[in-house]
């Protein structure tokens, strides 16, 4: 008798222990009836009836009808996916439409390193009165160089 209920009293603590450690390690979201913390209390206090307590009511299944965030989904039936995809487009275009536009301003605008008169980007307007080569004298009669 005494062997008996030693091995009752084993078989309770390991039973206990693995509804906790269960308990503990379950998904949150799935846990019906009580909080987390309190079905802890409740398998530890009353040991026996505590752990099938949490294994019939606690412990919920995962909803196979209309579990639509477990389900993998391919990504042309996904819903968030395709519209991720066609606000990416939309922007893609709004910016191929502004550089588009900043390109016709660029090409309306004068040139930046010429003036009114044509000289263009790597030349220099000439003063009248320079002289064209070193070694020339200028108009002052002053040389060059």
């Amino acid at each position: 008798m005494a062997r008996l209920l030693f091995g009752l009293g084993v078989a309770a603590v390991i039973f206990t222990i693995y509804a906790v450690a269960d308990c503990a390690f379950f998904d949150r979201t799935r846990i019906r009836g009580l909080r987390r913390g309190w079905w802890i209390v409740v398998i530890l206090f009353v040991p026996i009836i505590g752990g099938v307590l949490w294994f019939l009511i606690g412990r919920g299944r995962i909803d196979r009808v209309g579990s639509w965030g477990s389900r993998t989904v391919a990504p042309d039936d996904d819903a968030q996916f395709l519209r991720h995809l066609r606000e990416d487009a939309a922007q893609d275009e709004r910016i191929r439409r502004m550089e588009q536009e900043l390109a016709e301003l660029d090409a309306d605008e004068e040139p930046r390193f010429g003036d009114a008169a044509g000289t263009s980007k790597g030349e220099e307007r000439k003063r009248p009165d320079a002289p064209d080569a070193p070694g020339e004298t200028g108009p002052a009669g002053r040389p060059n160089g």
